[in-house]
């Protein structure tokens, strides 16, 4: 089966989705006998529920993940068990610190309002085309490390300087998906060879290296100090890490996986998201109308004619734009994959028969492409399908929208996300309209995030012009 996949890769997430929906949404892979790439694909809501939540001790990352996934290190991504329970126990407590959520917003605000609109005024009076996709790439990069690292690298300003770091998750999403597709002995020969995509892989951990390590002493030297979070001011995710895994064996490499996967995420996933919202919108204006009525009116900003900046209870009125922030999870989710393997023997809901240390891969973006699960009209963007009789948010069970994970290991930063969505998607529909260039070739890339393979080129207009 190798030949179709290879023959196929340029458009990998479609060609799954195809093939699964003519398999009844599992899909038993063979590889070549010597390649070690046997494999079974779903996007079945009940074997993903069986995998992810019903069945969960039976299904931890696993080493041949963490092998994969090397570049994270002992990030809570790639982590198993207890190391796994102290990342998200002190993460979640981290959040859900009564300072987090008034930095989070002032993070956005500042970051919105001292390079998103900046840089998006100077590209109008430019006259060129501006990629979205690399200005919320930078928009996201920055607020994530100045959240995480306390540092802001100021990616996303006038003259979009280069930045090793920031254009390294990129490379390394793609280097990731390769490593799916290809036998583990021939990526290992690239990688020592240094070719290919691992050639690739390398110069992003060196540039992931270089950018994070600088950080953290800088945070030790304020605690040894004696600084002390007295105020919201002085809150930061970085002193709270260091202050909980003080005293871990090698802390600065664990100091850096941990980091460097919450970075991860917080750059691609929302960067990502945004990219696919704006284009379906600039595809479907009487969606952009509703949201732009939604803003004014739950908001308020006819009556204030001013820009509104809202913290995140008020962003919880705008019903009408979580669903179409949901409605382009479902179609184009960030993570295009999980990767799960048993420690024992199994049965899926489905009727397939799984040995031990098989490899599962949960296709999920393929989960919202199901005519059986989501209807007729799965491929239609209708935010409508996600607001319930009395008006507000129709909940749907994460194992058929597998956007955010499921289960134990759902992800912990949904709230926040939407937050920073809202804000950013807010911000650019009140003062600007977008229009995609005519003949700009959509379609996602070849890469583990479900990103633009060519960007999102697109032409900005003064909304009150």
């Amino acid at each position: 089966m190798l030949p179709a996949v290879l023959q196929n890769f340029s458009q990998l997430h479609d060609y799954a989705t195809a093939v699964l929906n003519e398999c009844g949404g599992t899909f038993e892979f063979k590889g070549p006998r010597f390649a070690n790439l046997d494999m079974v694909c779903t996007c079945d809501p009940s074997n993903i529920h069986h995998i992810m939540s019903k069945n969960f001790p039976n299904y931890p990352k696993g080493p041949e993940f963490r092998k994969m996934f090397d570049i994270l290190g002992d990030g809570i991504f790639n982590s198993d068990s207890e190391l796994w329970e102290l990342h998200r126990k002190t993460t979640m407590a981290l959040m859900n610190h009564a300072k987090f959520h008034k930095v989070l917003e002032r993070t956005v605000w500042d970051k919105i309002e001292n390079g998103l609109l900046p840089v998006l005024d100077y590209l109008i009076q430019k006259g060129n085309a501006i990629d979205l996709q690399e200005i919320f790439q930078r928009f996201t990069f920055d607020s994530t490390c100045k959240l995480v690292l306390d540092y802001d690298p100021c990616s996303l300003s006038i003259d979009l300087p280069y930045i090793p770091c920031e254009k390294a998750f990129t490379d390394t999403a793609k280097a990731l998906l390769h490593r799916h597709i290809l036998p583990e002995s021939l990526w290992k020969l690239e990688k020592w060879l240094g070719i290919a995509q691992e050639k690739k892989l390398a110069k992003a951990w060196e540039a992931f290296d270089q950018f994070i390590y600088p950080c953290i002493p800088l945070v030790k030297d304020q605690e040894s100090n004696g600084t002390k979070l007295q105020d919201d001011v002085d809150f930061s995710l970085l002193t709270g890490f260091l202050k909980a895994y003080k005293g871990k064996s090698d802390s600065r490499d664990f100091m850096r996986d941990t980091l460097l996967s919450l970075i991860f995420a917080g750059r691609d996933t929302t960067s990502t998201t945004l990219t696919w919202f704006f284009w379906l919108i600039a595809s479907n204006p009487l969606v952009e109308i509703k949201i732009l009525e939604e803003i004014e009116t739950k908001l308020h900003v006819k009556e204030t004619k001013q820009d509104r900046f809202f913290n995140a209870e008020e962003s919880r009125k705008l019903v009408y734009l979580h669903g179409a922030l949901c409605e382009t999870l479902r179609l184009y989710p960030p993570v295009a994959l999980e990767h799960k393997s048993p420690i024992r023997p199994d049965i899926l809901p489905s009727g397939h028969h799984i040995p031990k240390n098989t490899r599962i891969i949960l296709v999920l973006y393929s989960t919202g492409r199901m005519e059986r699960i989501w209807g007729k009209d799965c491929l239609e963007f209708k935010p409508e399908r996600w607001i319930s009789e009395h008006g507000g948010i129709k909940h749907e069970p994460s194992f058929k929208f597998p956007a955010f994970n499921a289960g134990p290991r759902t992800c912990i930063g949904k709230e926040m996300s939407f937050v920073q969505m809202k804000m950013v998607v807010a911000t650019i529909i009140l003062n600007y309209h977008v229009q995609v260039v005519e003949s700009h070739s959509v379609s996602p890339s070849d890469s583990i995030i479900i990103q633009m393979k060519h960007g999102l080129k697109v032409r900005l207009s003064k909304r009150h012009a």
